[in-house]
């Protein structure tokens, strides 16, 4: 159900140096790297679209993002839930969000808009948190890899993909990957410690994501 990709539903990057930076690493552009072959088009950042074609998820996007030197290193799903008909607070409210957090501090959120107490009629965004480490403080979290590395040693397959899976994923991606390789497009430059190149954030605007950037969730403060 869900197409090929194409390169029309993607955006490729490469970062540059910020010449700002304090980090000496931050100077130094992706082709600046004396093992990055001179001129090189390979991209280190991607944004993709997929749509699923069925009547359950009509006008549903799945947005896929990753790149390299971001301003964030983390791995998780956010669930964007439309806008409210008949909004009474005349646009001053931000859309509410479920994360799942893989990594670091795993957790599992929801960011809502509520009315701050008392007699105003003011909103404030804020979280409904549960944060494993805070949550569940005298429980041993398993490193990334440590889980399915004791799968293998036991014979379980219950935390790897299945076959069937992993070939639809390389019939949704081989033909992007041929055309990258094909026809070698240039990725977009993005600043080191950027959110990556512009343009990811206006193909997500037009797919009906919308990024405000107002609100920070930070990792409660275990003891």
């Amino acid at each position: 159900a869900i197409p090929s990709l194409s390169l029309s539903s993607c955006v490729l990057g490469q970062y540059s140096g910020d010449p700002d930076s304090d980090d000496p690493d931050a100077r130094l552009g992706y082709l600046e790297d004396p093992t990055v072959p001179e001129g090189s088009s390979c991209p280190t950042f991607a944004a993709a679209v997929l749509k699923i074609n069925n009547e359950r998820w009509d006008g549903v996007p799945f947005m896929l993002k990753c790149g390299k030197a971001l301003d964030e290193r983390k791995a998780e799903v956010r669930i964007q839930y439309k806008d409210v008909p008949g909004d009474i607070f005349n646009g001053g409210t931000v859309r509410n969000e479920l994360v799942i957090r893989v990594q670091p501090d795993e957790s599992v959120y929801v960011k809502v808009m509520t009315k701050t107490p008392g007699m105003s009629f003011n909103l404030q965004e804020t979280e409904l948190d549960l944060t494993y480490k805070s949550r569940y403080k005298d429980a041993r979290l398993p490193e990334a890899y440590e889980r399915l590395i004791l799968d293998c040693f036991v014979g379980s397959q219950m935390h790897f993909v299945r076959s069937d899976e992993l070939a639809e994923a390389w019939r949704i991606f081989t033909p992007l990957l041929h055309t990258i390789e094909q026809d070698k497009p240039q990725p977009i430059k993005y600043k080191y410690g950027s959110r990556g190149p512009p343009e990811a954030d206006t193909m997500a605007m037009q797919n009906n994501f919308v990024y405000t950037g107002k609100y920070n969730w930070t990792a409660p403060v275990h003891t």
